[in-house]
């Protein structure tokens, strides 16, 4: 299993193989700059590791199209990861993170100022490897990235005056990860041959499957028994994730629960209180439902889609992500 994808089929696993292989070394092309310390900062976080899920998504849901090697899917592969990469530099500015897949941040080890033009230098990447696919490619990462930047916006910003945070929560997650796996469904579509239907069908799928990622992710910071695992960091920051929300927003919510979700939790026997409560709570059982939702809205989109090697193994992730919260 790869990124919470089982690739059974031997073939599958063969191509997808070769691909990312091919995908890393554009990867690590993109990167050097004729200025040395700039190559230095690019490729920091990539030398830190990561699981490459956009690019295995990419690959594995161009076996829809009769032509899932061509170079084009390995260029669009490459493409969504830098996008991907980009942004998370700028993310650790934003969050003032330390640590970023067990290594310190770019923001850190030199500088914001540093870290911003280090994602700004893969953003540039990116455009230049995109026009080589066409200009249809190129309007849509450019809607992407202005997805990408609107749900930042909405989470930096928060609710409006009487909007619903979990609405609002539900469209940060759409706008900040979904987009990126929309689009990464769509190129595979597109550059791998696929029909319009298909397209549409893997983008109703990427979509589908990214905000169940991220609300899994929300359930997982609260109710995962995994070993090893440091759980509550949501809590302690105070970032209201979905359980939470749907906590605050129930009135006949426990109302310690509520007093202790209302803001960051400092204490550790507080923090230990808050997730007792939160495990039995009907918050975390409403989040599991709204995650059975969209994972049910990914699987009607696979059901749209050829049977084959590749949609039995999105399907795979489909169960992963559900599965993965328990």
């Amino acid at each position: 299993m790869l990124a919470g994808i089982h690739l059974a089929d031997p073939e599958l696993m063969a191509r997808v193989t070769t691909g990312l292989q091919r995908v890393e070394e554009l990867l690590q092309q993109e990167l050097i700059s004729e200025f040395p310390f700039v190559t230095e900062a690019a490729s920091h976080l990539m030398q830190a590791g990561g699981k490459r899920f956009r690019p295995l998504f990419t690959l594995v849901a161009a076996g829809i199209g009769p032509d899932p090697d061509g170079d084009a899917v390995i260029t669009a592969a490459a493409v969504v990861e830098l996008i991907h990469l980009a942004t998370l530099y700028h993310d650790d500015v934003m969050d003032e993170a330390e640590l970023r897949r067990g290594a310190t941040t770019a923001n850190v080890r030199w500088s914001n100022s540093v870290a911003i033009l280090t994602g700004d230098f893969l953003f540039a990447h990116a455009s230049r490897l995109v026009a080589d696919l066409g200009a249809n490619a190129v309007r849509i990462i450019a809607e992407t990235f202005a997805e990408l930047v609107t749900g930042q916006t909405r989470e930096t910003v928060g609710p409006l005056n009487g909007e619903d945070p979990i609405d609002h929560h539900l469209r940060v997650l759409d706008g900040k990860t979904a987009s990126l796996i929309d689009t990464s469904g769509r190129y595979a579509g597109m550059f791998s041959g696929a029909t319009d239907a298909q397209i549409a069908a893997l983008r109703r799928f990427g979509r589908a499957v990214g905000v169940a990622f991220q609300i899994s992710d929300d359930i997982i910071d609260i109710a995962s028994t995994e070993s090893g695992k440091t759980l509550g960091t949501d809590l302690r920051e105070g970032v209201a994730t979905l359980p939470v929300l749907y906590t605050r927003a129930d009135p006949s919510a426990d109302p310690r629960l509520r007093e202790l979700v209302a803001g960051p939790i400092t204490d550790d026997a507080e923090l230990a209180e808050a997730m007792t409560l939160l495990r039995q709570s009907a918050g975390l059982e409403r989040a599991r439902k709204t995650l059975a939702q969209y994972a049910d809205t990914a699987s009607e989109a696979l059901s749209e889609l050829p049977a084959c090697s590749s949609r039995d193994a999105l399907g795979s992730l489909t169960r992963f992500v559900v599965e993965r919260t328990f």
